[in-house]
């Protein structure tokens, strides 16, 4: 399977854009799950079982990009083509405060956040034990699927995982999002990130937690200024760039002993090359796919007007080898 994109699909905003604009998806029949964390906030889990799911039913866990959801269009592609092509059930673990209600807590989530994954992966392993379990992590879900991979080693209770677009250097992500039309990207998602910490203000002293006035979030125009003032601060870390050194998954590669595709474009507008891992840097349970067109979680084949995705495909054709 290699993917083949026409002319005007190659473009790396074109693959990065497209599906959010143009998709159109069937409605997916969903049962929400309330998730209570250890530390008594929650998450909510969206599941898409089988019609027939039994207690061997493979199961694909996937975990959003940033600012992303159950009504993100590669995870309701990635959660048709596991039904539809695979058999399998499948569910969307949404961090924090993403999709439906606004979590308990001051914090958030991060990129490099593992604790919440691994309480659910664990939860669904007890009440599923006969059952494949796989995850799927897009952009920041995948830094922190394969931070979480590398931290468990072989304790791992997965099968088998997928990364795709993982920004597995925070801090060259981050600059390279502030320059040229990557700014764009940069302002619709610090938009959310900002009304996401405005709504904190009305619930907890964010004043006093932060040492920033509320009337400054506006000002937060960089991920550089937004995660030095709310994401370092309220998650422990000394600054921004030692969340971004810390959260980074790149220096976790070599402990993974789970079998793990990295699937990576060249062109990804929210990160440079020098993300990329070599295959020296990686354990020798990981396969690289580095293409040369694909942008960010975009990875669409065929034309503009028959469009063929293809990453979802991928995916599945993965978890196929590691199912029975």
């Amino acid at each position: 399977m290699k993917l083949q994109p026409s002319l005007t699909l190659k473009n790396r905003h074109v693959q990065t854009l497209y599906a959010s604009l143009f998709r159109k998806l069937p409605k997916l029949s969903i049962q929400v799950e309330t998730f209570t964390l250890s530390d008594g906030d929650f998450i909510e889990a969206y599941w898409h079982k089988i019609t027939k799911h039994t207690n061997t039913t493979p199961i694909v866990i996937l975990f959003h990009g940033l600012a992303g959801s159950f009504a993100s269009p590669y995870i309701q592609g990635a959660m048709q083509a596991a039904l539809s092509h695979a058999g399998f059930s499948s569910v969307v673990m949404h961090f924090r405060g993403c999709f439906g209600k606004e979590n308990r807590e001051a914090r958030s989530y991060h990129s490099g956040d593992t604790q919440d994954a691994l309480e659910f992966i664990t939860a669904v392993k007890e009440h599923h034990p006969h059952a494949k379990l796989f995850a799927v992590g897009y952009s920041l879900g995948a830094n922190m699927l394969l931070k979480l991979l590398g931290e468990t080693k072989e304790k791992n209770l997965l099968d088998a995982a997928v990364a795709v677009s993982a920004p597995m250097l925070l801090d060259v992500c981050a600059n390279r999002m502030n320059r040229g039309f990557s700014k764009f990207y940069q302002h619709i998602l610090l938009k959310d990130l900002r009304l996401m910490l405005d709504k904190k203000y009305d619930r907890h002293n964010m004043q006093q937690l932060l040492g920033l006035e509320r009337k400054d979030i506006k000002n937060l125009k960089s991920f550089w200024r937004f995660d030095e003032a709310y994401t370092a601060k309220i998650n422990g870390f000394a600054s921004a760039k030692d969340y971004y050194q810390k959260s980074s998954a790149k220096a976790y590669l070599k402990d993974i002993r789970t079998p793990t595709l990295i699937i990576h474009a060249k062109d990804d507008p929210f990160m440079t090359p020098e993300v990329i891992p070599k295959q020296e840097e990686v354990s020798d349970k990981v396969v690289l796919e580095i293409l040369e067109h694909g942008g960010h979680v975009g990875f669409i084949s065929g034309s503009f007007f028959k469009p063929d995705y293809w990453l979802e495909k991928r995916v599945v054709q993965y978890f196929l080898k590691y199912a029975t």
